[in-house]
């Protein structure tokens, strides 16, 4: 079986380090995690894997947030992916910083890289992995917020929930969406829980 993993982001040094770019910084996991490179792809930087029988295309569109949809639908054309077998990782204000959860579908919830997509594939019945980034902001305050970059604090927060962002894309693959929510989105909520203790890929 193939899937299109794509994490949502924003190219460009501006961007880097900030909350919006999570969905680049999980696939960065996923990749140095699997010893494979990204390389200078169409719409996107791509990297391919092979996780036991399961087939991934790792995707990072380099269309803007705004327009993610454009790259997703080109991959999954171009790699005969169903939709089923799609996978969306994006920041999530609604959740506490480093909270991790895996929905089935759902809204775009005001993310604009979720209503490109919604909107180019003419639906909102896909996977979505959706990591916490917090909502400490004034109001007004959200773009800023969002293209903010990392305090120290949640920088450290982040990078000890990466391995269970890595481990739940994993079991997405191989165990299902329904499996993997049921095994994995309350460890998604413990913030002291990395995911790496008594667990293992279904």
């Amino acid at each position: 079986m193939k899937y299109l993993v794509a994490g949502l982001g924003n190219i460009g040094e501006e961007y880097k380090n900030t909350r919006h770019n999570v969905g680049f910084m999980v696939l960065d996991a996923v990749a140095t995690a699997s010893g494979i490179v990204f390389k200078d792809s169409r719409y996107g930087f791509t990297a391919e894997m092979r996780h036991r029988n399961a087939q991934l295309v790792l995707l990072k569109p380099t269309t803007l947030m705004n327009r993610s949809g454009n790259a997703v639908r080109y991959w999954l054309n171009r790699e005969k992916i169903p939709l089923e077998n799609l996978l969306v990782i994006t920041d999530d204000i609604a959740i506490p910083t480093g909270s991790i959860r895996l929905r089935a579908k759902g809204g775009d919830g005001g993310h604009n890289g979720l209503a490109s997509i919604s909107e180019v594939l003419g639906t909102t019945g896909y996977a979505r992995l959706r990591v916490g980034i917090g909502d400490t902001f004034h109001r007004g305050g959200q773009v800023d917020y969002v293209l903010g970059e990392w305090s120290d604090e949640e920088l450290a927060v982040i990078n000890r929930r990466l391995p269970l962002a890595v481990t739940m894309i994993r079991s997405f693959v191989t165990a299902g969406c329904e499996l993997t929510m049921t095994a994995y989105n309350k460890a998604g909520k413990n913030l002291t829980d990395d995911g790496s203790e008594g667990r293992t890929d279904r």
